[in-house]
This record gives structure tokens, C-alpha cells and sequence, in this order.
């Protein structure tokens, strides 16, 4: 059951009820019989579970962005490209052309 909380506006004096939603809201206070009205104070409830925040609907950039920091920073597409091109060896790179005649 919900907790509402009231103000008497004669005598300033506030306090908390335990309601139903479905009964009617206090109109007197029980101590000097003012008129009293609800007032708005914060709730205690939490929400859990999926779907209530950012991470859990990304947007497509977000998304290559997660992709990208899970993987340590390389992309499945730059992990691709790197696969069909063959890597050269060390003595490939250095080796300058023949020039002796």
C-alpha cells in the first residue's frame, strides 16, 4: 500500500498515511479539524531490471563504439581486411633490390 503524505493548511502540521489507491483522499486533519491537502514528496521506488537505461537500447554508432572497446579497440572490419591481405615477413620489408652487374 502506498504511503501519502498530507499538511493540514490551519495548523501546518504534516504526516504520513497508508492508503489505497482506490480510497478517498483526507480532507480534515484529526487534530484541529483544518482543511488538509496531499502533498507530492519522492517516492521510494527503483527501477530495475532491463530496459530502463541508455546501455540497453543503443544506437547503431553506440553500438560500433561498444563493439570497438570490447574488441580492444579494432574493429571486425579493419580484423577482416587484415586477414585476406597477407602479412610480409621481416626480410621482406628490409630487403632492398639485387644491384650488383
Amino acid at each position: 500500500m502506498p504511503i501519502y503524505e498530507y499538511q493540514c493548511e490551519s495548523c501546518g502540521r504534516q504526516f504520513e498515511v497508508m492508503q489505497r489507491m482506490t480510497e478517498p483522499l483526507i480532507a480534515m486533519c484529526e487534530r484541529c479539524g483544518g482543511h488538509v491537502r496531499k502533498l507530492i514528496s519522492q517516492t521510494s521506488f527503483v527501477l530495475k531490471g532491463t530496459g530502463w537505461y541508455v546501455t540497453d537500447y543503443p544506437s547503431e554508432s553506440r553500438k560500433r563504439a561498444l563493439s570497438k572497446d570490447k574488441d580492444g579497440g579494432t574493429s571486425k572490419t579493419a580484423d577482416k581486411a587484415a586477414e585476406t591481405t597477407p602479412a610480409k615477413t621481416a626480410s621482406e620489408s628490409t630487403t632492398a633490390p639485387d644491384t650488383k652487374a
